[in-house]
């Protein structure tokens, strides 16, 4: 088992190590601390909080859990303004409409025309109460939670807590199968205590270069070896650069997608500037790295190379101490 914390490898639970290896299977790389989370989350049937900065893999952990647990994916995009109904129900006004015009010559009685349209067959469901009907346990994503209002993380909260909405017009609905849950904030805010006792939690940092290069090698098929490795320890050294937005996961591969599509085997200068664009996406980022951080960049690339292999987070460290500037 690669060991993604660049460490000794602890023993594990057999059920952990079992999620780990689900995990595994579907291309998602998870150390001891994420397994155990989904393990939890699964077994405790708690939603699960997952934080850390953009790009670190943390929306692909519930697509991951939904094709491990072979179960639907409903995903709910979180964005300031984001209100119970637009995440709940609407009613479909224009078929209401249509059927009211299609009824009007018709002998049933007012109010059984009133119930038809306020009933299931008229319910436009939102990715919550689809959540709460599905035909069986789905997981639910609850993507960038904290881009949302405070008052529609305290309706969550309550929805959270009971899984199930009352619709004045149909009744209670009860959620025959509770939802797998996983919650993703960036922290553009804080959350609120109440819906974080509500739930596990777990922070994703930047991976290590064990982790990193094992995603790269799994992700991009076919990169050449030590590309991959170059690549790796490009990231790790950028990382240490002083940015607004420093670069994650999904820029790692993105960028070693560019460099295969551009035919390249290696790192070099000409390689990193024609492919900023694909790592920086702020003008500001990528004229700091050009004009300031490249060469320190590339020469830990190259004094890396000359270490003893394998290498390891302990040979960046090691490099980075002597290569880079103090931030």
């Amino acid at each position: 088992m690669i060991d993604v914390n660049g460490g000794d490898q602890l023993t594990m639970h057999p059920e952990i190590t079992r999620i780990q290896s689900m995990l595994d299977a579907q291309g998602y790389v998870a150390d001891q601390t994420l397994a155990t989370s989904v393990y939890l989350a699964i077994q405790l049937r708690k939603p699960l909080l997952i934080e850390g900065a953009a790009g670190v893999g943390k929306t692909e952990v519930a697509k991951v859990m939904a094709r491990a647990l072979d179960t639907d994916l409903i995903r709910l995009q979180c964005y300031e303004g984001l209100d119970a109904t637009t995440s709940l129900y609407e009613w479909n006004y224009q078929r209401q409409l249509l059927h009211i015009r299609l009824q009007e010559h018709s002998d049933i009685p007012l109010e059984v025309r009133e119930r038809e349209i306020f009933s299931e067959p008229f319910l436009l469901k939102r990715p919550l109460l689809a959540a709460i009907t599905h035909h069986k346990a789905p997981v639910l994503l609850i993507d960038e939670t904290d881009r949302a209002d405070e008052e529609w993380e305290a309706f969550l909260l309550e929805v959270l807590s009971d899984w199930q909405v009352t619709i004045p017009e149909i009744g209670t609905i009860t959620a025959q199968h509770v939802p797998y849950v996983v919650l993703t904030s960036n922290r553009t805010r804080e959350l609120g205590d109440a819906l974080r006792r509500r739930c596990l939690y777990l922070w994703i940092d930047y991976p290590v270069f064990e982790k990193e290069l094992a995603i790269v090698r799994r992700k991009v098929p076919g990169i050449n070896g030590e590309l991959a490795q170059q690549i790796a320890a490009f990231m790790q050294f950028v990382r240490r650069a002083k940015l607004d937005k420093t670069p994650g996961i999904a820029e790692t591969l993105d960028w070693s997608a560019a460099l295969i599509a551009l035919h390249r085997d290696h790192l070099d200068q000409e390689a990193v500037e024609q492919t900023l664009g694909v790592l920086f996406k702020q003008r500001e980022d990528a004229e700091r790295i050009r004009t300031q951080w490249l060469d320190h960049l590339l020469r830990g690339v190259e004094e890396t190379s000359r270490e003893p292999r394998p290498w390891s987070q302990q040979t960046i460290d090691r490099v980075a101490e002597r290569v880079m500037p103090r931030r």
